[in-house]
């Protein structure tokens, strides 16, 4: 009898402890100056799990706060969590005696006057910090290219960071379940592009990881756009393509405070966060250019950051200069790049070809660090969306495609 007392007593602590684990919450609390955010935590029965940005907190509570605050609080929120959709897209076969940086030649760049640029700047002397899943550190095209980052997703599951934060169905890496790699012609492929390749087609992936393969085809572009500046990978989604706000705007704060110049964020979330405008606010105050993609939902819709006035918002063109069929446009969109049928770095040492918004943006946020490296405290913005060039004003894509030379140009005149 005593045997089965126990026994039941551990059951009932146990499953105590796990419905109380199952239904804990990860909330994001700003306090004012002198407040103490332990005395918050322990009032909302929870725990202080990491800081985030000044003043503002990760707390893990058992239940989420009522729109009540307690004195010294600015704001609670939710930690928001959302997940990538798989994607898909073509893993090209290249020559062995292809150079790492074949891939700059493709028509995409030809488009925007990569080559041209490139006379008048590389990037020399800029950072910029990429926001993203895992990169390929020993892809040979990023090789030299990479300096010291930090892997947040790594750092969570070191001091035990939940997974059970609420899952939201907005795609955050801006991939949709659409298919983006137009199988309809090969005009991706020219003779150009070709010469590089031990095939003229590509052998199709269907990614059930959907975190694999985008940190370094982005990075393969900021490579390509700018070869000389320097990219900073900073982790914040896991190899599933999930991340939490607070991972992101850590990773913000870390850019700034490491001396990125540029910061790339090739995804969204449909809705606002005080934390991520707090931390994008503090790279603007720092004279941080922020770049991001402004979406693959074929709508108008604001996404974030993108969305937030400081950030460039980059659209997608196809090589005819027309809107992609996938990209967002309208008021929220600030300039467009080519992003159908994007060659760049895979994993492994591979190359691939994929379309999205996405990839459209680190063109822009190598152009920024072109614009930088010549002039470092430049407000890039103006040049870059003065040198864009016209497009038919129904494609709602702002200024227009970017001509990386014209921006050099008109940032020197």
């Amino acid at each position: 009898m005593i045997v089965r007392k126990i026994c039941l007593g551990l059951a009932i602590l146990i499953s105590t402890g796990l419905n109380a684990w199952a239904a804990s919450y990860s909330i994001v609390c700003e306090v004012s100056p002198g407040t103490d955010i332990n005395r918050v935590a322990s009032a909302l029965h929870g725990t202080v799990v990491d800081e985030v940005l000044d003043y503002t907190y990760l707390l893990s509570v058992p239940n989420l706060p009522g729109n009540n605050l307690l004195p010294g609080v600015v704001y609670c929120e939710k930690d928001q969590k959302t997940i990538l959709p798989a994607f898909a897209g073509g893993v090209l076969s290249v020559k062995g005696s292809a150079a790492n940086l074949w891939y700059s030649t493709q028509p995409a760049l030809n488009l925007v006057n990569l080559t041209r640029a490139l006379g008048v700047s590389k990037g020399r002397g800029i950072v910029i910090a990429d926001i993203d899943a895992a990169v390929d550190y020993g892809h040979p095209a990023l090789r030299g290219v990479l300096t010291g980052g930090r892997d947040f997703v790594a750092e969570k599951r070191a001091y035990g960071g939940a997974g059970s934060l609420n899952q939201s169905t907005a795609s955050f890496l801006d991939q949709s379940t659409a298919s983006f790699l137009d199988q309809s012609t090969a005009s991706f492929l020219d003779q150009v592009t070709a010469s590089f390749l031990a095939q003229s087609t590509a052998s199709f992936l269907d990614s059930h990881n959907p975190g694999h393969g985008h940190a370094t085809m982005v990075a393969g572009i900021l490579a390509a756009v700018a070869p000389e500046s320097m990219v900073m990978p900073l982790r914040a989604f896991d190899d599933s393509g999930q991340a939490d706000i607070s991972d992101i705007a850590k990773a913000i704060r870390y850019a700034v405070k490491n001396g990125a110049r540029v910061i790339n964020m090739s995804f969204g979330a449909d809705e606002d966060s005080k934390m991520l405008r707090k931390a994008i606010q503090l790279a603007v105050t720092n004279k941080v250019t922020l770049v991001a993609s402004a979406g693959n939902g074929n709508t108008d819709k604001y996404q974030y950051p993108a969305g937030y006035n400081d950030v460039i918002a980059v659209g997608a063109t196809d090589l005819l200069d027309r809107k992609a069929y996938f990209s967002n446009y309208g008021p929220a969109v600030d300039v467009a790049a080519p992003g159908v049928n994007i060659i760049s770095c895979y994993p492994g040492g591979y190359y691939a070809v994929l379309s999205g918004t996405s990839f459209s943006a680190p063109i822009v946020a190598g152009e920024a660090a072109l614009l930088l490296s010549q002039k470092p405290f430049a407000r890039v913005e103006d040049p870059i969306e003065r040198s864009a060039v016209s497009l038919n004003p129904q494609y709602g894509l702002g200024a227009g495609r970017v001509n990386l030379y014209k921006a050099l140009q008109e940032l020197l005149k």
